[in-house]
């Protein structure tokens, strides 16, 4: 039995205070995307527009709402270099309880500065997966505070799960969703929204191939892992959760993996032509609908004609972006 349901993804939809972001098309985009007999198009989700800058404030923000009072005077507890340190921390200050983050000493200063904004507190550690693990639990146990899993915690996974009910309810007759996959969390959340309210949907992951732990776990059903995990899209870094993997097979359809030079043109293309600034996470499910050929095979034969795709974030460095438009350039 899943341990989350439509109907715990309706109710995180009634309890959490979000913005219900808007949905955006291209026509530019349509048109890469199409191919000769089979048009598309192409409907953006815009999480970037989120509070904190992408969609984790969603579930960062159901699982703080469901702390009981006793839990709350304890506070949260994650560790984190990126958007779900944002998104807990402003969470936990908005029910005006203490937020401990274990980030990485190598987090970019404006990555901290935003979570010191918030009023978290912040504790470094060195940059390596166990450690980041272990001294998260040290603050547990010290602090007796709640831990907030990025993406294997049921109450966050429904708060993700909320993203499919807005963008099925702005974008009537869609065919699919393309869903950026890191640790599963907002995948495994959109994929038990879209069936229950569209059994016919297809829903498809989109992965870096640099990071292809999902795409390998999905096409040979046992758990994998990325030994080296680096790409471009550093929001998706993350190797495929529990609680994922044991949902995956249920509602997704398929994962499609793209380069990363496909990923800074996906991205580059949106940056120019719908002047919406994405992080390169957000670009995959862009990079994927534009150039994976096994991708627009599927889409021509199931006779897809309406994809809806999630822009995941916008937290971006502006100076390393142009650099990698630079660096990527043919």
């Amino acid at each position: 039995m899943s341990p989350i349901t439509i109907d715990n993804i309706i109710q995180a939809s009634e309890r959490i205070q979000v913005h219900r972001t808007p949905v955006q098309t291209c026509t530019a985009l349509n048109d890469l995307a199409s191919e000769p007999n089979a048009p598309v198009e192409l409907f953006f989700k815009c999480e970037l527009f989120q509070k904190t800058g992408s969609f984790k404030f969603r579930g960062a923000s159901n699982a703080v709402a469901l702390l009981s009072d006793q839990e709350a005077t304890h506070g949260v507890v994650t560790h984190s270099s990126g958007n779900h340190a944002q998104a807990l921390a402003l969470a936990a200050r908005n029910r005006g309880i203490p937020a401990y983050i274990v980030m990485p000493t190598t987090t970019p200063d404006i990555k901290k500065a935003a979570v010191l904004g918030f009023g978290a507190n912040i504790i470094e550690c060195e940059p390596i997966q166990a450690v980041r693990e272990k001294t998260a639990e040290e603050v547990r146990s010290k602090t007796n505070a709640t831990l907030i899993h990025p993406f294997n915690n049921p109450n966050v996974i429904a708060g993700q799960g909320t993203i499919a009910l807005e963008l099925l309810s702005q974008v009537k007759d869609l065919d699919a969703i393309l869903i950026p996959v890191g640790g599963g969390g907002m995948l495994t959340g959109m994929s038990i929204a879209a069936k229950a309210l569209k059994p016919g949907i297809k829903v498809f992951a989109a992965e870096p191939a640099a990071v292809d732990d999902t795409y390998r776990s999905f096409t040979n059903r046992e758990r994998a892992t990325n030994e080296v995990a680096k790409s471009v899209a550093d929001g998706l870094l993350t190797n495929l959760g529990d609680i994922a993997f044991s949902e995956i097979h249920k509602n997704v359809d398929g994962v499609f993996t793209v380069s990363e030079k496909e990923i800074i043109h996906a991205m580059e293309l949106v940056w120019g032509r719908m002047k919406l600034c994405i992080e390169a996470s957000a670009g995959v499910g862009v990079a994927v609908a534009l150039y994976n050929k096994e991708f627009k095979q599927v889409v021509k034969k199931e006779g897809i004609k309406r994809i809806g795709i999630v822009l995941c974030g916008g937290n971006v460095d502006l100076v390393k972006a142009t650099e990698l438009f630079q660096k990527f350039k043919e």
